[in-house]
Order: structure tokens, then C-alpha cells, then sequence
């Protein structure tokens, strides 16, 4: 099993060749792109999503792997997962290779190989940048293509770091000097988790409700959840998400006062630069509003 630790940014496509210039400026060894496909499957009634489970095979160069990620934790757009990568033959399923921990009740489930199909589809182009920083290794990968689910589909564009060893605060580093150049804003939404959505005959998004209340870094992780998934709806159009966002950054902002004053300083300044705004676009790309949800990411995830 290995920790997957990545953290996800959406590229303004206009932006791709502006960043593609900052990654080339860094020190790092770089590895021309190459086509991935890949596969996700899931049963009828949803039994991997309702175990918070995704299962893939992945095609590159004739070669084959099948991947299981299980429950872990999401904060702003930092992905934080166990997962179990098996090599092979074919692009076969072999449900039975995967180690007994993985499943819910510690051995693969009757019959859950015959049940699970093809749901959805990701076809991309991955460019990758391998990074020294401190005492971690960082692989920066810039991806360009599209998910597929029956009829629906929609574009691929984001920058991927994955921390391959070392701490979590080098990655959190590297990313807010990418910010600089307004181009990219932190994603919530997995590959996978749009690839369900697609699925699902891509359904209007709605508002939701605010579940974040009282102190501690649960609530201000609620709030940033909320954040992220309304400044997404703003982005695909829905105008009354604008709202939701500024109630998220008002929450965060009083929850910050008192012993993280200038934090609380920083939201407030956010919350006008988000009102200001004259589109979703140029509120989610400002980079000193990206550097606000990477703070307050570093935050939640170290602690400072």
C-alpha cells in the first residue's frame, strides 16, 4: 500500500504555455508527455462509491495496472489516500490480487467481480516535472485531456503534485510559488469524482446548505469544503454561489480572530477582493486569493 499525497490545482486553459514556462524554470528533471487512459468501474448500485472506494486500470505503452483508492481525507485541494496499485497482463480486472485489507469486511466480497463494469473514462496527456526540494521528492505533472461518461464529457486541465517522499509542508512550498502567474486555482473535484457526475447524466449542481458552525479545525475545514465547491458552481455560471463563497470566507475569517489576528486581517481583505470581483474567473485565479485557500490548506493539514 502506498500514501498517495497530492495536491490539485485547475489550469486556466489560456495559461497552460505561461506555466508550462514556470516548471521549466525549475530545477527538475522533465519527461516528455505521454497518453493515459484510463478506465473506472463501479457496480450498479454504486457499492465502491458508497465505501468511498475507486478502482481503475490504467493503459500506457502496452503496459497495465489496476489501482484501488480507499477512504481518506480531502482538505481545499490537497488529496490525502491510501492506495494499491497491481501490475498487469491485460487490461483485465483481477479483483482477487488485491491485498484483503481493502475491503470493507477484510476479503473481497461475493461476487463484486462479476458486478463491476465500465462507468466512465479519462483519455489525458501527461507532462511531468520531477522536483529535489528540501529533503522531498516532488513530481509536478501537468495533464490535458478529457473525461468521458455516455454521452458527456469535459476537458482536463490541471496540475497535479504529488509528494513521491518527504513532508507535505514541500509541497504546500512549491505550490504557492506556482501561484505568482494567475493561472491556476486548487481543485477539489478528483478526475474520478467528476467521472461519477458525468455518469450520472451530469446533473445541475445546486447550493448547499452551510454545515460548518462552532470552533476548531473541523469547522474551518467545513468552511473551506464550502468554499471550494461554491466557487466551483460560480465558475459553471450558478451567480448565486458568489454568495456562498463570501459566507465561507466570513466564517473563516471570525473563526481566525483572536489568535491568528493576522490571518483574520488576510480573509477580511479576501472578502473584499471576492466582491469586488467582477467575474468568478477573476476571483478563483487571483492569486491572492489562491494564496489565501493554500494558507489556510497548510494550516488545516500541518498545523501552521
Amino acid at each position: 500500500m502506498d500514501q498517495e499525497i497530492e495536491l490539485k490545482f485547475i489550469v486556466e486553459p489560456q495559461g497552460v504555455e505561461t506555466l508550462r514556462q514556470q516548471l521549466n524554470s525549475l530545477s527538475a528533471e522533465h519527461i516528455p508527455a505521454a497518453q493515459l487512459l484510463n478506465i473506472y468501474y463501479e457496480t450498479a448500485d454504486n457499492w465502491l462509491r458508497r465505501h468511498d472506494m475507486g478502482l481503475r486500470i490504467r493503459g500506457h505503452n502496452g503496459r497495465y495496472e489496476m489501482t484501488m483508492k480507499i477512504a481518506g481525507r480531502v482538505v481545499g485541494g490537497l488529496h490525502q489516500r491510501p492506495e494499491y496499485n497491481i501490475d498487469l497482463e491485460k487490461p483485465e480486472l483481477a479483483l482477487e490480487k488485491l491485498p484483503a485489507e481493502v475491503w470493507p469486511e477484510g476479503k473481497l466480497p461475493a461476487d463484486l467481480s462479476s458486478q463491476v463494469q465500465p462507468l466512465f473514462s479519462t483519455d489525458f496527456w501527461r507532462e511531468k516535472w520531477l522536483v529535489d526540494h528540501n529533503q522531498s521528492r516532488i513530481e509536478l505533472a501537468l495533464d490535458m485531456g478529457e473525461v468521458k461518461a455516455g454521452g458527456h464529457q469535459e476537458p482536463i486541465c490541471e496540475l497535479e503534485l504529488e509528494l513521491l517522499h518527504g513532508n507535505v509542508e514541500d509541497i504546500l512550498d512549491i505550490a504557492e510559488t506556482l501561484l505568482s502567474a494567475g493561472v491556476l486555482r486548487q481543485g477539489s473535484l478528483s478526475k474520478a469524482a467528476r467521472g461519477y457526475h458525468l455518469a450520472q447524466g451530469n446533473p445541475a449542481r445546486g447550493l448547499k446548505q452551510a454545515a460548518f458552525n462552532g470552533d476548531g479545525n473541523g469547522a474551518l475545514e467545513a468552511a473551506l469544503a464550502h468554499w471550494q465547491y461554491h466557487e466551483e458552481l460560480w465558475l459553471r455560471g450558478n451567480a448565486q454561489a458568489k454568495a456562498e463563497v463570501l459566507n465561507a470566507v466570513a466564517f473563516i475569517r471570525t473563526a481566525l480572530a483572536g489568535e491568528h489576528e493576522m490571518a483574520a486581517e488576510q480573509m477580511g481583505q479576501i472578502s473584499a477582493a471576492i466582491t469586488a470581483a467582477t467575474s468568478a474567473h477573476d476571483a478563483a485565479f487571483k492569486p491572492q486569493i489562491a494564496r489565501a485557500k493554500l494558507m489556510l490548506t497548510a494550516f488545516l493539514v500541518t498545523g501552521r
